[in-house]
């Protein structure tokens, strides 16, 4: 009997045909070299580029199983490599490695797609270990380790850091293989859809649809028709045969958010579908069958509208087969550096700003607030900060845009509306008074102009000076 395995000439270790092939991309010939010798001993085929441009000229060739790029190279850097590796096969594993560790940075890789990024220099089972794991994504979907200093984890498009929402990615993973229904509870803005999302995209209908119903959103008189489709003549205006979101969710996933807002008599009709699978569409007499798995999301507590008669017991039973609770932000407020720093990124990139940072200040004073309206609260306050920057640091008088029922007691705390001025704790390194008395100067004038809807003699009222000193003030800072 003859074995199957190859000979490499160079390095006379044993190359398995069914190994994956990586590709190894750094401007530093020496690391190229040890990689290669290290990946190809490991029994894998090894290519090697030296830039990011011959890196895509290799990928655009031929197939690879792994990218294992520097961040700092020459021309194309690493992440411009990833970003494009990305637009070419969006399921690439592809590992950064850097002399030059941050969170930031480290953020804005993972953000992109990255599998996992190495700081120079690593340990060689550090790096056995991440491309076994990289390798093995696609077939079995794992928690990635962003951050291990700080305990920084992703899972599918969501980033953590808190205990409490590790364990929702434990949960996500372990649930994401099985077809039984799954109810998301947690208030608004907690993150009920990304979850619901992680779960279809870690299962095996990843490639299927996933179809997302806003249950309170539909008038009452539409929800059937939009649910299960009709026939044509089955009502006016319907002239053509129109197929459901049911229908359109076959062989994927239909996410029913705002369960709790479905009428009863549309309960009732839902539970035929979760029981059987199958549905009759508005002016029909046959059955259509689907293939869906079901999750459903609400911000209400259920249990006490089947108590109160508001909701089905028999389909919140049927609905309820594994449940996921998302805890609010403010359980969770070791998220909340994390979250700042993706939002300032993704706004900054979004508006042509280089805001590239938040003061020490400002981020106490949201890790103090206790934003009732969770994440998406937390987002909306980023973007607008970043909106009205014209600085590349956010600073606490910026955070005047919380929710205004919220907004008094969450100012006084933190000193904008009581008589003496909020004055911060000056920092061990020291604090740039005038860059710091600037961007205070700048906010309020910008505060000013929006309160006022631009009127500048009306700003200038506002803030106790005249009309002279105002325009003098916006000339000075370039803001017209």
């Amino acid at each position: 009997m003859y074995s199957s395995a190859l000979i490499d000439e160079q390095t006379g270790s044993t190359l398995n045909p069914q190994r994956p092939k990586l590709l190894i991309v750094d401007d530093d010939p020496s690391l190229r070299e040890f990689l290669e010798i290290f990946l190809a001993k490991e029994g894998y085929k090894v290519d090697s580029a030296e830039s990011g441009q011959q890196a895509l000229e290799l990928v655009r060739k031929g197939t690879y199983s792994l990218v294992i790029t520097d961040v700092r190279m020459p021309g194309m850097d690493g992440v411009e490599l990833l970003k494009q590796l990305k637009a070419l096969d969006a399921g690439m594993p592809v590992v950064l490695v850097t002399a030059f560790a941050s969170l930031d940075a480290a953020v804005a890789a993972m953000k992109e797609g990255a599998w996992d990024y190495l700081t120079k220099p690593f340990k060689i089972e550090e790096l056995r270990e991440v491309i076994e794991n990289a390798l093995s994504s696609r077939q079995n979907p794992t928690i990635k380790t962003v951050d291990r200093k700080n305990q920084i984890y992703r899972l599918d498009s969501m980033v953590a850091s808190s205990p409490a929402m590790l364990k929702i990615f434990q949960l996500v993973q372990r649930v994401a293989q099985s077809p039984s229904s799954v109810l998301i509870t947690g208030e608004s803005g907690t993150g009920k859809e990304l979850v619901a999302r992680a779960i279809h995209n870690l299962s095996d209908r990843k490639d299927k649809p996933f179809v997302v119903v806003n249950c309170g959103g539909i008038p009452e008189n539409l929800i059937e028709s939009e649910l299960f489709g009709h026939k044509k003549g089955a009502f006016t205006g319907a002239e053509r045969d129109k197929p459901g979101l049911f229908a359109l969710a076959d062989s994927g996933t239909i996410f029913l958010d705002e369960i709790g807002e479905l009428p009863l008599i549309m309960q009732v009709k839902l539970l035929r579908v979760v029981q059987q699978r199958s549905f009759i569409p508005v002016g029909g007499t046959e059955s259509i069958q689907t293939d869906c798995r079901i999750i459903a999301a609400t911000n209400r507590n259920l249990e006490e509208e089947v108590m109160a008669g508001n909701f089905r017991e028999d389909l919140f039973y049927r609905l309820n087969v594994i449940h996921i609770g998302m805890p609010p932000l403010r359980e969770r407020k070791e998220d909340i550096p994390l979250l700042v720093q993706y939002f300032l990124e993704k706004y900054s990139k979004l508006h042509g700003k280089k805001v590239q940072g938040i003061s020490s200040f400002a981020l106490q004073a949201l890790m103090e607030y206790p934003f009732p309206g969770n994440v998406r609260e937390l987002e909306n306050i980023i973007e607008r900060c970043v909106a009205l920057s014209s600085s590349t640091l956010i600073l606490p008088e910026s955070l005047y845009i919380a929710k205004r029922k919220h907004r008094d007691e969450f100012q006084c705390k933190n000193g904008s509306q009581s008589q003496q001025p909020f004055i911060p704790e000056i920092p061990e390194e020291g604090l740039d008074l005038d860059a710091y008395l600037e961007q205070i100067e700048k906010n309020l004038l910008l505060k000013a102009l929006e309160r006022t809807n631009g009127k500048k003699k009306e700003a200038a009222r506002l803030l106790k000076i005249n009309f002279r000193s105002f325009r003098y003030r916006l000339s000075k800072y370039n803001m017209g």
